[in-house]
């Protein structure tokens, strides 16, 4: 059950990382209310789910 969890919580991460590097690649702009969302964000929106993500997956590898 944990290994399970493990890698849906990684796989999630995983792609909230790739959709802001693709936000950040394809310079898209998000509106929220009128509110535009900076670009900087998708910068922290990409690394920080990415490390979770790697630590997700090394945590997986390191429980077998």
């Amino acid at each position: 059950m944990k290994d399970t969890a493990l890698k849906v919580a990684g796989a999630i991460f995983l792609l909230v990382a790739i959709v802001h590097l693709l936000r950040l690649i394809l310079n898209l702009e998000i509106v929220v209310a009128g509110f535009v969302i900076p670009m900087w964000t998708s910068i922290f929106g990409f690394i920080i789910p990415l490390v979770l993500s790697v630590w997700m997956f090394k945590s997986l590898k390191a429980s077998k």
